[in-house]
């Protein structure tokens, strides 16, 4: 019988043991047993899937893996330790020296620095294009190009890239696409449906969806993570098996969680649009977004993440952040409860005021990760502090 992606995340389970539990139990071990020296020649040799070491595997981070591929679509996937851990992990996997990356311009700002600081030394090149410029893309193209990472919608502006468009892209240049799904989460787009070979998260976020752990995924074809296994077990970074326990309960009401995160976004950003102080409003599924069109099309919603201008520039900001009375001022995104960021000062600071301003990141921007309290205290708190910036 076949089931909605939904009902096998809720569904899939590690064996149950001896002990008949219904959840499932924590395996906190940092090594696994075998009966006889034959069955753990065969272990070694990859004769079998038995564990060896939770540095390799663990039935905890195996669970939270097999509903992510079930919520992606994809065929296989491997956990890390945290999403900068998952995008490293897919770009060291398969570039090499002498090899070169397109990216969009607009990534977070950690990876901004992974990309422009620490794979040069690797002698990796990169180009930067804008999200939805296709003839920038063209134009990046070089014979040792190997592959394309995008974010969408991207961070912290919120620009929605044509996946169609860049499944198309990558095959016709034969570029592995490199997907990093964390904003929209598999609810509301699925990039493999549009050619991605490679989909990355961050599970800190929304994933988690309370603020409490750690953890990355690296998902796609199963002989590209098959490779990114190897790289991985080899250089380090595992997802703790409590912190796969954690996020893998966690999948159970991603779905449910998503629905009213987007809902509550929707609603403050139609509200906010118009506002005196205020002098624009990005979300996705608002019509003056302009790739409104791109995100109806490829996404189910708009997500949770809402972004506006405060015509007062970067005083504007702090005195927004300052004056307000509910929401959190803290470095994540994603949670049950309303966080607010200004981008320039905090996540893009490293960036050179040039760079944020490539990107959409001006002065002013303020970044609201829309939780689940009701959505008129979210919107009464907002308010508030726009009135006092």
């Amino acid at each position: 019988m076949s089931h909605h992606p939904i009902t096998k995340v809720i569904r899939t389970q590690v064996p149950r043991t001896d002990e008949m539990e219904h959840s499932s139990p924590l395996f906190l071990t940092s090594s696994f047993c075998y009966d006889d020296a034959e069955e753990m020649r065969a272990t070694f040799a990859d004769e079998n899937d038995n564990n060896i070491y939770t540095r390799f595997s663990n039935p905890n981070v195996q669970e939270f893996t097999d509903r992510m591929v079930a919520l992606e679509g994809t065929e296989a996937g491997f956990a890390t330790a945290s999403g900068m851990s998952a995008i490293f992990a897919s770009f060291m996997t398969f570039l090499k020296q002498g090899d070169h990356l397109i990216s969009c311009r607009a990534i977070f700002g950690s990876t901004h620095t992974v990309i422009t600081k620490y794979l040069s030394k690797y002698g990796i090149e990169y180009t930067y294009v804008d999200a939805n410029d296709v003839a920038s893309w063209e134009a990046a193209v070089k014979p040792n190009t190997k592959m394309i990472f995008l974010e969408t919608p991207t961070n912290p502006a919120l620009e929605v890239i044509d996946l169609e468009a860049a499944g198309k892209f990558a095959r016709k240049h034969n570029l592995l696409l490199n997907v990093d799904n964390c904003f929209a989460t598999p609810i509301a787009q699925r990039p493999i449906d549009f050619g991605a070979d490679i989909i990355v998260h961050s599970a800190t976020k929304w994933l988690d969806g309370q603020g409490r752990v750690l953890g990355g995924v690296v998902l796609g074809k199963k002989e590209l993570i098959h490779e990114v296994y190897l790289f991985c077990r080899s250089t380090g970074p595992s997802l703790s098996p409590f912190n796969a326990w954690i996020l893998s309960r966690s999948l159970e009401t991603l779905e449910v969680r998503m629905e009213r995160h987007a809902s509550n976004a929707l609603k403050i950003a139609k509200a906010l649009e118009g506002h005196e102080k205020i002098s624009s409003v990005r979300y996705p599924f608002l019509q003056s977004h302009p790739q409104h069109e791109i995100a109806m099309r490829q996404m189910t919603n708009g997500g949770g993440i809402v972004c506006f201008e405060l015509k007062g520039g970067l005083e504007a900001g702090r005195n927004f952040l300052d004056a307000l009375q509910m929401l959190t001022l803290t470095a994540n995104l994603g949670d049950t409860r309303s966080i607010a960021s200004h981008p320039a000062s905090t996540t893009h600071a490293k960036l050179t005021n040039e760079e944020r301003e490539k990107v959409g990141i001006t002065p002013g921007l303020i970044r609201i990760s829309v939780g689940l309290e009701n959505v008129t205290d979210i919107m009464n708190d907002i308010l508030q502090a726009i009135d006092r910036s």
